[in-house]
């Protein structure tokens, strides 16, 4: 029932937008995604299993952001700003991606492990969900090895392997240091261009 499914994480992100996660009832849940109680513990199994799949599902939409901020350009120091705007943007716009991308949860959020949990669901995504979430630091990996993946690609940047990881990490921390004090005058962007290396231009 993927449809249900998103539907259901879509009723539980709006719920978490008007109060707290400790005050979100899974019956009010089922209720705004249309479907019954039953059907969100069937796809679910718990609360604490629809905030690991709601925590999975922003931690993908920001992936997929990076992928898309990576793609956008052919000038490697120009996808690099990208990816670190989108990183700033996402966090900015969405306090599940702030919470991961920083580690600073509030009470207002999920707040579920990172360590996998065991699962007998027999939904595949919620089997995934309930596997091991990225902390912070593998967000950080996640990103760079990203990142050193296009930009190395046929007509990627120049210079050694070893110095463009370097600068796409620098640009990951960057901009999460952008999350926790947003920039002046120039944002993100203008901080990034200035501490990247000319090989990357």
């Amino acid at each position: 029932m993927p449809a249900a499914r998103e539907s259901l994480l879509d009723a539980a992100y709006s719920a978490l937008a008007c109060r707290p996660w400790s005050a979100v009832r899974m019956v009010d849940v089922a209720a705004a995604a249309g479907v019954s109680r039953q059907t969100l513990y069937n796809e679910f199994g718990s609360k604490e299993g629809l905030a690991r799949a709601l925590v999975r599902r922003e931690a993908d939409g920001y992936l997929a952001g990076v992928e898309r901020a990576l793609a956008g350009s052919s000038e490697p120091r120009e996808r690099l700003t990208a990816a670190a705007e989108w990183t700033a943007s996402a966090a900015r716009g969405n306090a599940l991606v702030r919470a991961m991308l920083t580690g600073c949860w509030s009470e207002r959020l999920p707040s579920p492990t990172l360590s996998a949990v065991p699962s007998s669901s027999a939904v595949p995504a919620q089997r995934r969900a309930d596997g091991p979430l990225p902390s912070p630091g593998d967000f950080v990996h996640i990103v760079r090895d990203r990142a050193v993946a296009v930009l190395a690609g046929p007509g990627g940047a120049r210079g050694d392997g070893t110095e463009l990881a370097r600068s796409c990490e620098l640009v990951v921390r960057l901009a999460l240091s952008c999350v926790a004090a947003p920039p002046g005058e120039g944002g993100v962007a203008e901080l990034v261009r200035g501490a990247l290396p000319w090989q990357l231009v």
